[in-house]
């Protein structure tokens, strides 16, 4: 669908508020419970559209963190878009491309023009992104536990709550134990691990070992900046190896698939810098054959309602990371409630990413913010 009309950029908030999650979760980076979550608000033609910053507190996952991402936002993205018009989503980010890398920033206003435009269009983001489905089966991110015993039984319990896949956090001595455990209380359920970087090649034995449990995909094992080393590890494995913080466009997942660095794709929409590059990205595995998935990186209910709209694409075929918002928080900051129903979440069907913030809810928890204009 074409719109009729460019959307002028008039103002554009940065909102940075605290949210405490409901449990302490720990991976190979180290461990997270209080969050700072970023806002961006993109405000023209009478409207407005709202998408989450995924930069975290620390540059673990990614260089970026809440302090890069408001400083590139305010000081040069803020000033190349603000008082421009703009016919298309594609159209801002083409203006945008003089910024290298900070594809989290990026995508924060891109995201949120997206859902400016959809809402003035009155239609679902899904729609607009050219999704096929309305309901996305949803699995769990299990953080490192004491025991592998309390390991196996947190999965138990996200089991029998109708997830579709338990995914645990590994790293280097956290590793075979844990995956035994969830396996033999769990002989049939979906089971993957993810090791966000924290092994070389050198460990390839270990990550053998991974094998004999019948795991769907191994999460980027290897470094985060590789493909070549993963393509040899790949090669030595069975169980097929997930990228995830090697793959930042369309080209690095051409490139990651062509020369079998991995067989799966994790698709971040914050990390590949927005809808229109994720667009890309997933047709770049679609033609290879290769299946996506979305994962998650702790959102609040803005951002975890962009990750079900791009999950609506007809490639993403695999469980992704949106688990119920009632799992991270006592009380989240956007209505509808998005909480799975036997392991799947719906799309939210309003304009735009379908979801309303509650503006009290956010004042109060609001550390900082500003207002930018031409």
């Amino acid at each position: 669908m074409v719109h009729d009309a460019s959307m002028r950029i008039d103002q554009i908030e940065l909102r940075e508020i605290d949210l405490r999650l409901r449990f302490r979760f720990e991976t190979s980076f180290g461990v997270e419970q209080d969050r700072r979550v970023l806002l961006v608000t993109v405000r023209g033609e009478g409207g407005e559209g709202v998408a989450e910053c995924v930069a975290g507190e620390f540059p673990g996952y990614s260089y970026e963190t809440n302090e890069t991402a408001w400083s590139v936002l305010s000081d040069h993205v803020a000033p190349r878009v603000l008082g421009e018009d703009f016919d298309t989503p594609a159209q801002l980010l083409h203006a945008l491309r003089f910024v290298r890398g900070h594809n989290m920033a990026v995508a924060a206003v891109e995201m949120a023009f997206w859902d400016l435009w959809a809402r003035s269009l009155d239609l679902p983001l899904w729609k607009l992104l050219g999704g096929v489905r309305t309901a996305v089966p949803v699995g769990v991110s299990l953080g490192i536990q004491a025991t592998a015993e309390a390991t196996a039984e947190l999965a138990r319990q996200h089991v029998a709550e109708g997830y579709k896949r338990v995914k645990l956090k590994i790293k280097p001595g956290w590793d075979v134990a844990p995956v035994r455990a969830v396996r033999e209380a769990l002989p049939d359920v979906d089971l993957t691990v993810d090791a966000n970087s924290a092994y070389r090649l050198v460990d390839a034995a270990t990550l053998r070992r991974l094998d004999d449990f019948d795991l769907a995909y191994v999460e980027q094992p290897l470094a985060y900046d590789d493909l070549v080393d993963h393509a040899e590890l790949q090669r030595q494995l069975r169980t097929a190896i997930c990228l995830d913080e090697s793959i930042h466009s369309a080209e690095d997942a051409r490139k990651g698939l062509q020369i079998g660095a991995g067989r799966i794709l994790n698709v971040k929409v914050g990390r590949v810098r927005g809808y229109t590059q994720a667009k890309r990205l997933h047709d770049v595995a679609v033609a290879f054959g290769a299946p996506v998935w979305c994962g998650g990186m702790l959102e609040s209910g803005v951002g975890r309602a962009h990750n079900l709209h791009l999950s609506s694409l007809e490639g993403f075929v695999l469980p992704g990371d949106t688990s119920s918002a009632s799992r991270y928080w006592d009380e989240d900051i956007v209505e509808p409630l998005l909480d799975a129903v036997d392991g799947v979440q719906q799309v939210p069907q309003g304009p735009g990413s379908g979801v309303t913030l509650k503006r009290d809810l956010v004042e109060r928890l609001t550390r900082q913010v500003a207002t930018l204009t031409k």
